[in-house]
């Protein structure tokens, strides 16, 4: 526990009812994490992804912004879920827990943290939340092609948002440089934002037909965690 995790538990207490509730928690998680807080880089890119979707959407730049705010609510619930769990106590999913407690070591590198928090957040969050919004919308997984074109035309804000964490990000957890370390530029090279959430449609889709089965959607969400957290684990690797 770090002192202020008091504070970030006060602050994600209240579960987010629309995109400025989830801008707000974010905001309050960035204003009090230090620079030396793991989180913090993961919470910070994920601020920057939700102000530009927000600005997209307040643009016109999706055929159902209404849909899309109502996915980009569901799926911050998750990651706020899984940190408050965690600081309450509890046990938050393993991927998440991954990134949780090493908050701390200084030996991995900013985009460690923040690209850790991502493969969580899409790899196993995004499939559930995704589920959440099909039945809360009525419309099902079969849907329409709409929802799909303005998912995955997220994508590009979302590259363009990584590829620049990528640089500003590539040093310590504290600012001071890296070494020259071949495994971690092949890592975040690898990273593949639109491969990973177009595999979180396709696992969505095959857990909505799975809630028929008692108990084989809780099996397959354990199924992502435990494939999210082997990723996160060689992320988290100390350079």
């Amino acid at each position: 526990m770090l002192a202020y995790d008091g504070a970030i538990l006060r602050a994600v207490s209240a579960e987010p009812q629309t995109v400025d509730d989830v801008l707000a928690s974010l905001e309050a998680i960035d204003g009090l994490c230090a620079a030396g807080d793991g989180l913090k880089w993961f919470n910070w890119l994920y601020l920057a992804v939700t102000t530009a979707v927000k600005a997209r959407v307040a643009a016109g730049g999706f055929a159902d912004p209404a849909w899309l705010a109502e996915l980009d609510v569901r799926f911050a619930r998750l990651y706020l879920s899984a940190l408050r769990t965690s600081l309450s106590g509890g046990k938050a999913p393993d991927c998440w827990d991954a990134l949780f407690t090493r908050r701390a070591d200084t030996r991995i590198a900013r985009i460690q943290f923040a690209l850790a928090g991502i493969n969580a957040h899409i790899n196993h969050d995004l499939a559930a939340a995704l589920v959440n919004t099909w039945d809360a919308s009525g419309v099902g997984a079969d849907g329409t092609a709409t929802h799909y074109q303005d998912y995955t035309a997220v994508n590009a804000t979302l590259d363009s948002l990584i590829d620049d964490a990528k640089k500003t990000l590539h040093v310590r957890l504290l600012g001071d440089a890296l070494p020259a370390v071949s495994t971690l530029e092949d890592m975040v090279a690898a990273w593949n934002v639109c491969a990973a959430r177009e595999t979180a449609w396709q696992n969505a889709q095959h857990l909505w037909n799975l809630r028929a089965v008692p108990g084989a959607d809780a099996m397959f969400l354990d199924g992502l965690d435990g494939f999210a957290t082997v990723i996160g684990k060689a992320l988290l690797v100390p350079v």
